[in-house]
C-alpha cells in the first residue's frame, strides 16, 4: 500500500471559487481534491479530503491522521493565526505535515502574518494559488 495523505482545509475553503475570487482564484475545493487525488495515485499514494468550519472536528481529523495517515497537508485557514490547539493536535502527529496557504498571508494584514501552525510544519507553501496544493502533494513523494 502507497503512502496515504489527509488533506485537511479549514474554515471558509468550502467557499473557494465564489469567496473573494481575486485572492482565491475560481477553482474550488472540489476541483483542488479532484486534482490532488490525481497528483496523489499517479505516484502511488492515496488522499483523502476533508474540510471543516469547525477548530474541533479538524482536530478530531488530526487525531484520526495518527493511526490512518503518513502525512498532513493542511490549509487552516484562519485557524493558523488563532489555533494553539490546533497546532497541539499536529504535534502529536508523527508523519508529515505541509502547511498551504493560497495568497501570500506575509502580503495581507498584519495578523495574518504569524501561523501557530508553522511552528509544526515541515514545509510550507505560499501565495501560489491554488497550485501550492499539487506542489506538496508532489513535495510528499519525496519527503515520505
Amino acid at each position: 500500500m502507497g503512502k496515504r495523505i489527509y488533506l485537511l482545509n479549514g474554515p471558509n475553503l468550502n467557499l473557494l471559487g465564489q469567496r473573494q475570487p481575486e485572492i482565491y482564484g475560481r477553482d474550488t475545493l472540489d476541483d483542488i481534491a479532484e486534482t490532488c487525488n490525481k497528483v496523489a495515485v499517479a505516484q502511488g499514494m492515496t488522499l483523502k479530503a476533508f474540510q471543516s468550519n469547525s477548530e474541533g472536528q479538524l482536530i478530531d481529523w488530526v487525531h484520526e491522521a495518527r493511526q490512518n495517515a503518513d502525512a498532513i497537508i493542511i490549509n487552516p485557514g484562519a485557524y493558523s493565526h488563532t489555533s494553539v490547539a490546533l497546532l497541539d493536535a499536529l504535534n502529536t502527529f508523527e508523519g508529515k505535515v505541509i502547511e498551504v496557504h493560497i495568497s501570500n498571508i506575509h502580503k495581507r494584514e498584519e495578523f495574518r502574518h504569524h501561523s501557530y501552525i508553522s511552528l509544526r510544519a515541515d514545509g510550507i507553501i505560499v501565495g501560489v494559488g491554488t497550485q501550492g496544493y499539487m506542489l506538496a502533494v508532489q513535495a510528499l513523494q519525496n519527503m515520505l
